[in-house]
């Protein structure tokens, strides 16, 4: 799978160091990886979730969240957001608005 861009998660753990290594595991998981729907993510991330359009992973024993949009025809993954699990919800009413 083709994520789109690692740039938001090096930025994210910029500011967050502990995210660092859940991340990186992450991308190397997902970059190396072919996924063809949610079933296939959730056999790798047991923990992944589907809102509305976004694919939420929990990264890091559910202190990080990065929530992404998925085509899985084109097997590109983009990235739309790197968050500490404590603000999903301040996320989560912005979706809603």
């Amino acid at each position: 799978m083709h994520v789109i861009s690692k740039k938001a998660i090096v930025s994210f753990w910029r500011v967050h160091p502990a995210a660092r290594s859940p991340l990186e595991s992450w991308y190397r998981v997902v970059s190396k990886s072919r996924f063809e729907n949610l079933s296939d993510i959730r056999q790798a991330f047991g923990s992944a979730d589907y809102v509305a359009t976004y694919t939420i992973f929990d990264i890091g024993g559910n202190n990080f969240l990065v929530i992404t949009v998925i085509h899985y025809n084109r097997q590109k993954l983009f990235i739309r957001e790197v968050l500490p699990h404590a603000e999903y919800d301040r996320w989560s009413k912005e979706y809603r608005s």
